[in-house]
């Protein structure tokens, strides 16, 4: 007869065990403080001063009417535009409009932007030595400014030909800062269009008025609900929330088995053994690990609703997916959990344990690499089939509740029944075999020796 109190004594033990362990603190508080050096300190460092890009570009412009519109398009002030313009529109693309106007206003944006580049232009006649121009791209140009781009425009860059219009050449010395001919080229971009137009006696502000039509962003109407369509936003939503179920199944599971070898190694399972049954041991070993996963996916959610309240898109999340998310963790956890329970009380050392663990890990990260295809159509054949095959069932309709189409609520319950059945079913095998394998020593099994040792018991 199985004690609840005993059983309680084990989880608590091996709650406490984990938690005041130094090593499980510091991989607690890795991933944030990761983040927070990603958010905070990265941003100061890829913009810092000292990688202020300068130099000279020469242009070749026998039309004569490039040059000009280049060296305004070229300024700082007209490349810090751009840049913010670009900006706004990916902020647009992954937030919606709520999260644009929470990151205008923060800090961050605007060191994201950088300090635009100082180019000088210098114009080159038109007839000149293209040979020796090259040639200046090596050597610093006169007063140390070295030049970092010679462009060539084609005659018809401006007025088209027979083959319609022409464009330009650049030219840049070895080993260029990337940044450098990202920034030259979209200023040239800007400066023929402008001249084009300009020819054709358009002005180009006119036309981009004209032109421009502002995109509102979609409203997603759920019943009486109605709340704005977030598509980058969408996207991530399914591998984060796949990423923190395998995550928090992995923490748990491994600790439990490395637990489990390290006492049968040590003998202190034999100690354990005369105070509570084997079941009574496994059943509490569990319960403590789950607590602690529980613990850290429980962190984990508290940030990512933090980050999101703070960019006011805490709207866009559906809080239903958490209370699925803690369902599917439980019923996967168990699962996974008794496997790597039993693995554990099946070997003698760790190294014995690795061949046992690794096609269990290879089938708890399946998921995670169908995540792409199956968050991109979660009603195709694969992916409805995958919502009711255990072990993975779990975590792919966690991905198919968190895209942009869920399933329907008869297949979400079909497939927790289907999950709490194979969760029961494994445990049970998993119980038989850790009460054969904590005592065993010498060989290490295989798994046709665990399949057996699970018949005897």
């Amino acid at each position: 007869m199985t004690s609840p109190k005993k059983v309680a004594l084990v989880a608590g033990r091996e709650f406490m065990a984990a938690v005041t362990n130094k090593g499980f603190m510091i991989g607690l508080l890795i991933m944030p403080a990761m983040f927070a050096v990603l958010f905070a300190v990265m941003p100061r460092l890829m913009t810092s001063n000292a990688t202020r890009i300068s130099g000279e570009v020469a242009i070749v412009d026998p039309t004569g009417r490039i040059a000009p519109a280049l060296r305004a398009t070229i300024a700082p002030d007209a490349i810090r535009a751009r840049r913010e313009r670009a900006l706004a529109r990916a902020v647009s693309a992954v937030a919606g409009s709520a999260g644009s106007a929470a990151m205008s206003a923060a800090p961050a944006p605007a060191r994201a932007l950088g300090t635009p580049p100082e180019f000088r232009l210098v114009e080159r006649p038109a007839p000149a030595d293209l040979a020796a121009e090259k040639q200046a791209l090596t050597p610093p140009a006169a007063g140390g400014l070295r030049r970092v781009a010679l462009v060539v425009v084609q005659p018809d860059a401006v007025e088209p030909g027979a083959q319609g219009y022409g464009t330009y050449d650049l030219f840049v010395p070895p080993n260029t800062d990337e940044r450098v001919e990202t920034e030259v080229r979209d200023s040239l971009r800007e400066a023929i269009v402008t001249t084009r137009l300009a020819a054709r006696q358009l002005d180009a502000r006119d036309i981009e008025v004209m032109t421009a039509v502002a995109t509102r962003p979609s409203v997603t109407v759920e019943g009486a609900v109605e709340r704005e369509t977030s598509r980058g936003f969408n996207r991530m939503v399914p591998f984060i929330f796949v990423g923190l179920l395998v995550f928090g199944v992995m923490i748990g599971a491994q600790t439990l088995m490395t637990s489990t070898v390290e006492e049968k190694s040590s003998r202190v399972i034999e100690v354990l053994l005369s105070a509570v049954s084997p079941l009574e041991l496994m059943a509490g070993k569990i319960l403590g690990q789950m607590a602690v996963s529980l613990l850290v996916l429980a962190l984990y959610i508290g940030i990512g609703v933090l980050m999101l309240s703070s960019f006011a898109m805490l709207g866009l999340l559906d809080p239903w997916l958490i209370v699925y998310l803690v369902i599917f963790f439980l019923i996967t956890f168990f699962l996974f959990a008794s496997v790597f329970g039993a693995i554990g009380a099946a070997v003698n050392e760790m190294r014995e344990a690795q061949a046992l663990v690794t096609p269990v890990m290879l089938v708890l990260m399946a998921p995670w690499l169908l995540a792409a295809p199956v968050a991109r159509d979660p009603n195709t054949t694969l992916a409805i089939a995958l919502s009711f095959i255990p072990p993975v069932n779990t975590l792919a309709m966690m991905i198919r509740m968190a895209s942009t189409s869920p399933p329907p609520l008869w297949q979400v319950w079909l497939s927790i029944a289907v999950g709490l059945g194979a969760a029961c079913a494994t445990t049970w095998v998993a119980a038989k075999i850790f009460r054969v394998g904590l005592l065993m020593f010498g060989k290490p099994p295989n798994f046709a020796t665990l399949i057996r040792w699970a018949r005897q018991s």
